[in-house]
């Protein structure tokens, strides 16, 4: 009886412990990186109705945010958040900003959030630094393709911890987006809602498959990266990038620099 009354205990509380795999990391307290967003968007790439003026082909500023398995920004074949519609139709960062904080003050799932400026044309560099904690070891980010209906690029819950080390550098490249909440079939397509609303799904040379498609590649078997992210591990001591200069509307910058 005693044991098995121990064993019951014991499996009790295996279930109750988290599931996610930040779960299973042991590294030091905090690691710091810089992370480089590269955009590749040029016409030599990408042909096929380059936007070359009002406005021509750039980056929106990302916004992005470390936190535990028990928070998600956006996730493919899911449907996304008022916040990420806001931000992938018009740039718009208060809503996602928002369910940030509201996340990270409920469940304690967000450490941290992280900006970096927008770029002004298809290829460029921006930068900035982020923070992350052993119960917090995840990354995810957004940046808006502009113009665009609704498409982004960015990464989802990227675990940057290693057991019990923290990764010394991780290179992704990126690709399309579309949030599912504006059926426009071009770079320049007026806004027209998807209703009902449609999951996040990835952009391919083929996929939406409609040749009036900004996108739509049938000779290419992919498409090439229309970007790449780079985190580089800092040292202790190091020291980091200057804070960002954040080039958006004075609503954004009040709203990030409150938060930071």
């Amino acid at each position: 009886k005693v044991i098995w009354t121990l064993l019951v205990t014991i499996l009790g509380h295996a279930n109750s412990l988290p599931v996610g795999d930040d779960s299973l990391c042991t590294a030091e307290e905090l690691a710091k990186y810089s992370i480089i967003f590269t955009g590749k968007w040029s016409q030599i790439a990408f042909p096929k109705q380059y936007p070359l003026y009002r406005p021509p082909a750039q980056w929106s500023s990302l916004l992005g945010v470390t936190h535990s398995s028990d928070y998600s920004m956006w996730k493919k074949n899911e449907y996304a958040s008022n916040g990420v519609r806001d931000f992938a139709e018009k740039g718009e960062a208060w809503v996602l900003m928002k369910e940030i904080e509201e996340a990270g003050e409920k469940i304690q799932s967000v450490h941290g959030i992280f900006s970096a400026p927008a770029i002004s044309s298809g290829t460029g560099q921006t930068s900035t630094e982020l923070e992350v904690h052993p119960r917090h070891p995840l990354v995810s980010f957004v940046v808006r393709i502009v113009p665009s209906p609704d498409w982004f690029v960015g990464i989802d819950s990227l675990n940057l911890c290693e057991g019990d080390h923290w990764m010394e550098e991780v290179s992704v490249d990126l690709f399309p987006y579309d949030a599912g909440t504006d059926s426009g079939f071009t770079f320049s397509s007026p806004n027209f809602a998807t209703i009902p609303q449609d999951t996040v799904t990835e952009i391919t040379c083929s996929s939406p498959s409609h040749p009036a498609n900004s996108f739509y590649y049938p000779k290419l078997k992919i498409l090439p990266p229309i970007a790449q992210v780079k985190m580089v591990k800092l040292k202790k001591n190091q020291p980091g990038l200057p804070p960002p200069f954040l080039n958006v509307p004075a609503k954004s910058n009040e709203i990030i620099d409150s938060v930071s």
